[in-house]
Parts: C-alpha cells; structure tokens; sequence
C-alpha cells in the first residue's frame, strides 16, 4: 500500500489502509513510530510521508526478524517447516 506522500490521512483511515485496529495506530503514533500532527486539541493526522515511513520500517523489521535471522513460528514452537499438527 502506497500513500500519496503530501496528503492527510485520518488515523482511522491509516489503520484500515493497513487492516489493522486505529489503537494499534494511536499506539505507534505515542510510541514515536509514527509521526503524526496535532490540529486542536485532539485531532491527529498522519501524512502521506509518515505512513510510507512507517510501513517501510515495520516492513524492515519483519525482513530482518523472519528472513535475515530465521524466526518462524514454527521454529519457535520446535516443529519442522511445513509440518502440520
């Protein structure tokens, strides 16, 4: 998913962009992974910008958790790749 980099997007607009719940976002936006502004005393926009950097991080830190050091669920668990239970 791209977003056009000069446009505002509501939180809620992100998180279903990203199929994931608007606390989630809030959540990353106080954690400092997510840049967002402050318009009045609570509306929060997150530009076009902050969420392709943010989706590129996230997307950094999942390639380096399950492909660069090998962590699956299925190593974590002790089962064999493809391997049903």
């Amino acid at each position: 998913m791209q977003f056009e980099p000069n446009r505002m997007y509501r939180v809620k607009a992100v998180a279903e962009a990203l199929d994931v719940s608007a606390t989630t976002i809030y959540r990353a936006i106080e954690a400092g992974k997510l840049d967002a502004l402050k318009l009045g005393k609570a509306t929060l926009r997150v530009t076009g910008a902050a969420a392709n950097a943010y989706v590129n991080a996230c997307s950094e830190a999942a390639y380096q958790s399950y492909v660069v050091e090998g962590v699956s669920a299925a190593d974590a668990e002790g089962e064999q790749a493809g391997e049903v239970a």
